[in-house]
């Protein structure tokens, strides 16, 4: 009984330690911009370790420097009550939830024979749906900054503890202006200032509405329309997205 009473006195002083190093790393980030994050590190590893080389574009700008054009078009395409909620858009999250399980409700339906007969045609079998998520861009921060790429209960719990931390600690401004100055928008290409000059060749401050929502379309895979930069769907949304910038409320 005791060795277990040990092992969790001790893990629990682990997991207590990780979450005051999280909280001071995460207080100076409302000074200091953070060197590199979690993804960025993992991506620098394997353009290494894949291409023997590291091209990498990435230059902070303050929040003044980047267009509010492009500001409002993340926040409608991804986060469009990033304004006003805690971090955690429970309503999003819960449409997430009821989207995927109708998917997956939809996908047990197709008989095995099917599959099978798909098989023998030599055509693949029906594709698993595809899992929507309700991430705020308080979450996504949290998680590109601190956490793996793994899927765990475990990384999930911390990345909601994280979330909660980055809203107590900073401003919605200071958030997302560190958001924008790390998320990845192609290929070793990370934050607004490297995005605006490497597909437009102009720097972020002067984004117009159009180019703004394109980048912020290409968000959830960057470097999938990196390569398709004549997506019809990329054009479309893009298009969608800069009709609903003047309803996104800036912090």
């Amino acid at each position: 009984m005791k060795p277990l009473l040990r092992w969790l006195g001790l893990t629990s002083l682990a997991v207590l330690a990780l979450q005051l190093f999280f909280i001071g790393r995460i207080a100076a980030m409302a000074v200091l911009e953070p060197q590199s994050t979690a993804f960025q590190r993992s991506e620098a590893w394997r353009l290494q370790s894949e291409k023997g080389r590291l091209p990498w574009r990435q230059q902070w700008v303050p929040y003044g420097q980047i267009s509010d054009l492009l500001k409002r078009a993340v926040i409608a395409s991804e986060d469009d009550g990033f304004s006003n909620h805690d971090g955690v858009d429970w309503d999003a999250l819960e449409k997430a939830w009821q989207k995927n399980a109708r998917a997956q409700a939809q996908a047990d339906r197709v008989p095995g024979d099917r599959a099978a007969a798909a098989r023998t045609n030599n055509k693949p079998p029906p594709r698993t749906p595809k899992v929507v998520g309700g991430s705020t861009i308080t979450q996504q921060l949290a998680k590109n900054l601190f956490l793996s790429g793994e899927r765990t209960l475990a990384r999930k719990g911390q990345e909601f503890v994280l979330t909660l931390l980055l809203e107590t600690l900073l401003s919605k401004q200071r958030i997302l202006e560190i958001y924008l100055n790390s998320v990845e928008w192609g290929e070793g290409v990370f934050g607004a200032e490297a995005a605006a000059q490497h597909y437009f060749h102009k720097p972020a401050s002067r984004l117009s509405a159009l180019e703004s929502a394109r980048l912020a379309v290409m968000l959830p895979r960057p470097k999938y329309f990196e390569k398709l930069p004549n997506s019809s769907y990329l054009a479309e949304r893009a298009g969608v997205i800069a009709t609903r910038l003047g309803s996104a409320e800036l912090p």
